[in-house]
């Protein structure tokens, strides 16, 4: 999630999604919660249709707001007797009257309005023309036997929604067809999560590398900016490294308006999809800053549609493989469409930042809330796989990046491992994999100066002087 200013980044998961135009209730798998969302003359409702009785069913996904209730209650009102909706320990949860079960059968009335969540992906996207995007996760549902169940449940819920079988929700508008992972579908069904459902009118533009999904209302410059932006960075991904793991990569990009006083981009990469949120007077005008961070938030969230999503880390500690990899891909692809783009800012704040987290095991900084150390150290690391590849075949990051992608579309993992012993048959060099390894498992006190050796050892020119590190 991106705002500016004052950027902030979150951790973002991906899960994977299955739709199809309404399969035969055979061909459907188990699921405690059968979900229709309904859209007609402007009227939301939600008709849930539960499998088992239980007194409390939890949604999976759930952030309060400021004043301790979760979103849903602002904006969900349940309207079957028996069944009220409550926020408990800032989860949201159906409870049924009474210590009695919630009823089988449950209808809620939405009034869907755009919320910035600070921790989750937002529930829903708002247009200027009325149209609007669900979140599919926000209608999963956990049924619990009692209180103490409730009190006892661990802070992720996904593994939990996984065990007990995501719901299965049918996407319907009277007014047409949903726009699904670049498809318009009619009652398209989702039984995993992981994407935006579109409702109401909304042009796709097919581009050749990314199509776009543009709000009609937001303001004509950034409008233009990104529709052209967008598919020309696809169009670099997709030469360099073949397909991505969708057929039809997307970035839809709403406008909630010119709130007075804000400047705003809050965003999200989903399977297939680039989700971009504008809010501010801000952006009514040009503002190289908006621009600036919105180009980059592309370049680097659709990176991941193959360095994160065609193939994935194997395990948390990894994720600067997809981190660091995606923002040194975002920055060659930003150089190869605009050469006055300033790669070496961007390479030595990555330099910088990867110094002051590297003192401690960059493998385990997520442990300690330093996110940003796998993205820093992870390009870092990249750089000197670039430069590895640019002295065996004069080749780039792309090069050293397509085999290993293209070794592991099947199993769709890239282990540490694999990335490593890439680097060590291009480099021929074990010192590189060895400093990599101190800093990822142990860190080091002369963080500085392992950083230096290991890119001038690369054939990446540096500067070490009073253990700062600077790209020469």
């Amino acid at each position: 999630m991106i705002r500016i200013p004052g950027a902030a980044l979150a951790v973002l998961t991906l899960a994977a999604m299955t739709l199809a135009a309404a399969p035969a209730a055979a061909e459907t798998p188990e699921a405690p919660v059968a979900a229709v969302v309904h859209h007609e003359a402007g009227v939301w409702t939600l008709d849930l249709t539960l499998d088992r009785d239980a007194p409390l069913w939890v949604f999976g996904d759930s952030e309060p707001l400021g004043d301790g209730r979760g979103w849903r209650l602002h904006q969900w009102t349940v309207e079957t007797p028996g069944a009220r909706l409550e926020t408990v320990g800032g989860r949201d949860v159906l409870r049924g009257v009474n210590g009695a079960p919630v009823p089988r059968r449950v209808r809620l009335r939405m009034e869907p309005r755009f919320i910035d969540l600070q921790a989750s992906y937002d529930p829903v996207l708002m247009f200027s023309n009325g149209a609007a995007a669900w979140y599919s996760e926000v209608f999963h549902l956990i049924p619990l036997a009692s209180a103490d169940e409730l009190e006892a449940l661990p802070r992720d819920l996904g593994p939990l929604v996984d065990q007990s079988g995501p719901a299965r929700v049918t996407w319907s508008d009277a007014d047409g067809p949903v726009l699904v992972q670049g498809q318009r579908l009619e009652a398209p069904e989702s039984s995993r999560v992981g994407t935006y459902i579109l409702f109401g009118p909304a042009e796709l533009v097919a581009g050749d590398g990314l199509s776009t999904v543009v709000d009609p209302g937001l303001p004509g410059w950034i409008a233009d900016e990104l529709a052209d932006w967008a598919p020309r960075v696809g169009e670099q991904y997709a030469a360099r490294l073949g397909p991505g793991e969708s057929t039809a990569p997307t970035v839809m990009m709403s406008w909630t308006g010119p709130t007075p006083g804000k400047t705003s981009m809050a965003g999200s990469v989903l399977p297939g999809l680039v989700v971009m949120a504008f809010e501010g007077e801000g952006v009514l005008q040009p503002s190289a800053g908006v621009r600036d961070m919105a180009r980059w938030f592309i370049g680097h969230e659709s990176a991941h549609f193959w360095l994160g999503q065609t193939v994935r880390y194997a395990t948390p500690e990894d994720s600067w493989i997809t981190e660091g990899g995606a923002d040194l891909m975002a920055i060659r692809a930003m150089q190869a469409i605009d050469p006055a783009f300033e790669a070496r800012e961007r390479l030595q704040a990555a330099v910088d930042a990867c110094v002051d987290f590297a003192d401690q095991p960059v493998s385990t900084s997520v442990d300690r809330g330093e996110f940003k150390a796998h993205y820093a150290c992870g390009a870092v690391f990249a750089l000197v796989a670039e430069a590895a590849q640019k002295r065996a075949t004069g080749g780039d990051w792309f090069d050293f990046l397509r085999p290993l992608i293209d070794a592991n579309r099947e199993d769709e993992v890239l282990t540490r491992a694999e990335w490593l012993d890439r680097l060590d048959a291009v480099s021929g060099d074990p010192s590189l994999r060895a400093d990599m390894e101190t800093l990822l498992d142990r860190g080091a006190e002369d963080a500085a100066g392992v950083v230096a050796r290991l890119l001038g050892r690369s054939g990446v020119a540096v500067l070490f002087e009073e253990d700062e590190v600077r790209l020469a």
